[in-house]
């Protein structure tokens, strides 16, 4: 019992890595020649700081990630 709840879960979970990696291709590595990994790597973090923490979300009410986590509140405000 179950197994179809945890299996929706999945599908679930895979969409929305799969929204989220189109996403970065056409908004990040599409875009660039990175050159060498180091490069991909210190542009990809930051981007993901920026979708994260700057970009607005349509789907979350206009927005960030990050203030949806932390229901409203800055970092800084939640850890003290």
């Amino acid at each position: 019992m179950g197994g179809g709840h945890d299996e929706l879960a999945l599908e679930l979970l895979h969409l929305l890595i799969e929204r989220l990696w189109r996403t970065v291709k056409y908004e990040e590595v599409f875009l660039k020649d990175y050159g060498h990994l180091f490069a991909a790597r210190e542009s990809l973090d930051e981007y993901f700081r920026f979708y994260n923490e700057r970009r607005r979300h349509t789907s979350l009410g206009k927005r960030t990630p990050a203030e949806v986590y932390w229901n409203g509140r800055t970092r800084t405000a939640k850890a003290g």
